[in-house]
C-alpha cells in the first residue's frame, strides 16, 4: 500500500469516527434533539384526532366510549423534557409551557385531515356527551335520606351511615 492510500484511510476513519463522535455528543449528552408523541386531548373544548380500537389488529373491549379515544401531537426537544412517569398527573413532559420556543401542539384540522384522520367538533361532542353534574349525584344521596313528606327519617339515616 502506498503513502497516499494510508493518508487517505487514515483521513477518512478519522472522520468516519468524528462524526460518530459528534452524534453521540449531540444526541446523548446534550439530548439536542425533537420528541414528537401523542398527548392527551379534551374533546369538549379543542379539536382532537380521534382514535377508534379496531378489533381485528387489537384486542377491544366492545364500549364504543371506551374503545374511543382523543389525543393531539406534541413536538417537543427532548432536552426539556422531564423524566417522569407520563401516567402520573403531576408529570407535565406532554405539556408545552408557554415560554419553551421548541415546543408545539398540533390539534386536528378537518381542513387539512387525510382520509384515515378523524377530528372532533368540540361543540357537538358537548352536545353528544353532556357533563353530569356532580351536585345533582349528592341530592340523590340526600334524598334517600327523606320519607315521603321530606322530612329526614331516622331509620333511613342509620342505615345509610352504617353503610
Amino acid at each position: 500500500m502506498d503513502n497516499k492510500s494510508k493518508i487517505f484511510f487514515a483521513v477518512f476513519s478519522l472522520l468516519f469516527v468524528g462524526s460518530i463522535a459528534a452524534t453521540y455528543h449531540k444526541t446523548l449528552v446534550l439530548q439536542d434533539y425533537m420528541i414528537e408523541a401523542e398527548s392527551p386531548c379534551d374533546p369538549y373544548t379543542e379539536s382532537c384526532f380521534v382514535y377508534i380500537c379496531n378489533p381485528i389488529e387489537e384486542e377491544c373491549t366492545g364500549d364504543p366510549e371506551e374503545d374511543t379515544s382523543y389525543y393531539k401531537n406534541i413536538s417537543r426537544n427532548a432536552k426539556y423534557i422531564p423524566r417522569c412517569d407520563t401516567e402520573d398527573e403531576s408529570c407535565d413532559a406532554l405539556v408545552c409551557p408557554p415560554d419553551e420556543a421548541d415546543c408545539s401542539m398540533t390539534l386536528c384540522d378537518p381542513a387539512t385531515a387525510t382520509e384515515d384522520m378523524i377530528c372532533n367538533n368540540p361543540t357537538a361532542y358537548a352536545l353528544l356527551h353532556p357533563i353530569e353534574d356532580e351536585a345533582s349525584d349528592e341530592e340523590g344521596d340526600e334524598e334517600i335520606l327523606l320519607d315521603e313528606e321530606g322530612v329526614i327519617d331516622e331509620d333511613l339515616m342509620d342505615d345509610a351511615s352504617a353503610e
